[in-house]
């Protein structure tokens, strides 16, 4: 899974390795002429409030619930037969639905019959429309719009992803803007900067967060996303040519 991925690509990045990292895909067969993908079998323990959330998130994912049974504990054992591309992401969702409190466990099954295309991450992100150094007033100002993944200071790049977007579209952003200055004193006292903190991107979290067109670039000092194609104008006409 992701972790393992994950192990092999820091030990990687400890000797010195910069590579750029696509969202990990399944080994698909044909089986007598028919598509075929692999299978998991899936159990979890959750606390009884949080399984109705774990079943709902998991059957969109392709999941089929096949037993579940009460714990002496009191927590709730749930078993599903999942593709394993739906699964693919899951893991840190599952702790957010389960307040951390649940636990995940899955094994390979069989493969099955390939059931087509899988949702979506549910969010956009904040893309940077240039080179530079990202500067606080402009992340001020993009809060509003999403979560951010740098701090002030951070070197951006075009393509590069800054944030996750409130709204399930991207959204291409300039987080070097600084404030407007003029000769004219302002009569009332200037707004108070106040950032959030940035999310802390792991390696885990970044393979499972990256969609089909965006790639996570690992260098021996730092973990970015980024879109495949860095320019605005490559990426809406690779939209058009694969919408067409």
């Amino acid at each position: 899974g992701e972790l393992h991925i994950g192990i092999l690509l820091e030990n990687m990045r400890r000797e010195g390795f910069e590579m750029a990292v696509s969202r990990p895909t399944v080994i698909v067969r044909e089986q007598d002429g028919i598509k075929q993908e692999p299978y998991e079998h899936v159990t979890v323990d959750v606390p009884k409030e949080y399984q109705g959330a774990v079943i709902e998130k998991l059957g969109k994912r392709g999941a089929e619930m096949t037993h579940m049974q009460t714990n002496p504990d009191g927590t709730t054992r749930i078993e599903f037969i999942c593709p394993t591309r739906g699964l693919i992401g899951y893991a840190s969702e599952f702790l957010t639905d389960t307040k951390g409190t649940g636990v995940l466990h899955h094994v390979f099954h069989d493969y099955g019959p390939y059931i087509g295309s899988m949702p979506g991450r549910s969010n956009g992100v904040l893309v940077s429309m240039v080179d530079g150094e990202a500067v606080a007033y402009a992340l001020w100002k993009l809060q509003e719009r999403g979560k951010m993944f740098i701090g002030p200071g951070e070197r951006v790049y075009e393509g590069m992803i800054i944030g996750i977007h409130n709204r399930d579209t991207d959204l291409v952003v300039n987080p070097v803007k600084g404030k407007k200055l003029t000769n004219i004193r302002a009569s009332g006292k200037d707004d108070a900067i106040d950032l959030v903190p940035p999310i802390p991107l792991t390696l885990e979290r970044a393979i499972e967060f990256i969609a089909e067109d965006e790639l996570v670039e690992i260098t021996p000092k730092s973990i970015r996303l980024r879109k495949r194609l860095l320019k605005e104008n490559e990426r809406k006409r690779a939209t058009r040519v694969s919408d067409a």
